[in-house]
């Protein structure tokens, strides 16, 4: 008893330190390792097995709009990242450069890189001339490093995973359908496989991406409060066509310049999944985002015929969905301890009083409720219940944000919000850059986008300075 005690006891509570909770998460669920490079971490197969399942199902959902994949390499010669000034600008801080090849210095130096759209841009002046060419809808899985100050495992990494798309049209419209269309993919799947409600929108000028012409963004909330940028899709328009001279000759012989989009999700997301769904005793993943969706747990293992049904049902359930047996020689107040700490949506308790009976116990990690199943059922039943899981995580996610919205309609009530009630603001704005740099330097409160689906005319004027307004932003402290 101690020792399954220990075991959660190894968690920092939510409310005494949010920031420690999600450390030790991380660590005691297993998911990461810290490496000798500061700043970089050694996801280890729990963790990696999230991130295999957000890969194949964003993968197969961008196959079904035409997207296919490339791979490029991983160092930008120094000439070529300058090409496009603003988006060199916008990096520069955060860029690990390579100076020698072996013992001898390099006669340029090569930058690490922590995009591509310069790699892709010198690919594609290269491989479009007529517009028979055109779209080229490239994807690429890599790594990127960006050399980040202030790290944190998932949420800010030096080295981190993810997917970048890049695309090349013939026309503004189709550009700006695609962007559309790429974080409309990004938001269903957050909420559909993630269950995690997003709001969806455009980023300011300040802080859209360098080089673009709009950055539409999904953002999520956290349970602490925080926002979470979760995905981001860019219009580049003819911004970098243009320096690298990417042009086509359209169907009147004409010469005209391509339009671009990249669109882009990263291992972040484990970090929100951890910070949506999790609770004082580990992960609480989403079934279908889990590696293991069911682990079958022996009660008195060593007694005739325990270990043997339990191997059965285990197969049985095998067949439709992802299950594990948990046959260790671990007591069963510890195999439990450790299903929830790894945050695995059902687990199937089995014992001989069960096996006589023709039934086991079902129990949920998300509520802790525990459900008679007659063992004949058992396929259905923790189908059914995945099922239910996965909606009801949406749902609670969903009434959690919703409850954690806040309108202010002038400064005081701004800064009376942002100081006492985490969340998401509700806030009218001019237009102007002052008001978010005023906002961001009084009260570390960024604009997080100004929603599609969501522009009620609150107020008439901006809440930080009184001037006109049209523009509702939900504005919010981030990670």
């Amino acid at each position: 008893m101690a020792q399954e005690k220990k075991l959660v006891e190894a968690i920092t509570s939510m409310s005494e330190d949010f920031a420690q909770w999600y450390t030790d998460v991380v660590v005691k669920a297993d998911l990461i390792a810290y490496s000798s490079v500061k700043g970089c971490m050694i996801i280890k197969p729990d963790g990696y097995a999230i991130w295999e399942n957000i890969q194949h199902e964003l993968d197969r959902r961008f196959k079904e709009t035409g997207v296919q994949n490339v791979y490029m390499p991983m160092f930008i010669p120094e000439s070529l990242l300058q090409v496009e000034k603003d988006h060199v600008e916008g990096f520069a801080p955060e860029v690990a450069w390579v100076t020698h090849g072996g013992l001898s210095p390099l006669q340029e130096r090569l930058c690490v890189r922590p995009t591509s759209e310069t790699l892709f841009c010198d690919f594609y002046k290269d491989i479009i001339h007529s517009h028979r060419d055109l779209p080229k809808v490239y994807n690429q899985w890599c790594s990127v490093v960006r050399w980040e100050k202030e790290t944190r495992p998932f949420l800010r990494s030096r080295e981190f995973l993810w997917q970048e798309g890049h695309t090349a049209h013939a026309t503004a419209e189709e550009a700006e359908a695609r962007t559309v269309q790429m974080l409309n993919l990004y938001a269903d799947f957050c909420e559909e496989v993630l269950a995690m409600p997003v709001v969806r929108g455009q980023k300011t000028e300040k802080e859209k991406f360098a080089g673009a012409e709009a950055t539409y963004t999904i953002e999520a909330l956290m349970h602490d409060g925080k926002a979470l940028q979760s995905g981001t899709s860019h219009n580049f328009g003819q911004n970098f066509s243009k320096p690298f001279g990417i042009q086509y000759s359209d169907k009147n012989n004409q010469l005209q310049y391509v339009h671009q989009t990249s669109w882009g999700m990263t291992t972040r997301l484990i970090g929100a999944i951890i910070m949506v769904h999790g609770d004082d005793s580990g992960l609480v993943l989403p079934p279908r985002i889990a590696p293991t969706q069911v682990i079958v747990i022996p009660i008195q293992q060593k007694k005739e015929g325990v270990l043997e049904k339990a191997a059965e049902v285990t197969e049985r359930l095998g067949k439709t969905m992802r299950a594990k047996l948990d046959d260790s020689d671990k007591s069963p107040g510890w195999k439990f301890n450790e299903a929830e700490m790894r945050g695995i949506p059902v687990r199937v308790e089995l014992g001989p009083k069960d096996i006589e009976a023709g039934k086991c116990v079902l129990v949920r990690r998300d509520t802790r409720e525990k459900i008679e199943c007659p063992l004949d059922q058992v396929e259905t039943k923790v189908a059914e219940l995945l099922e239910t899981i996965q909606k009801d995580m949406f749902e609670r996610a969903k009434a959690h944000r919703d409850s954690h919205i806040w309108d202010a309609h002038n400064y005081a009530e701004f800064t009376e919000i942002a100081n006492n009630k985490p969340g998401f603001i509700r806030a009218m704005w001019c237009e102007d850059e002052a008001c978010e740099n005023k906002i961001k330097e009084d009260l570390a409160v960024t604009s997080r986008c100004m929603p599609f689906n969501d522009q009620e005319h609150i107020s008439d004027v901006c809440a930080c300075c009184g001037k006109p307004a049209k523009k509702l932003v939900y504005w919010g402290k981030a990670y």
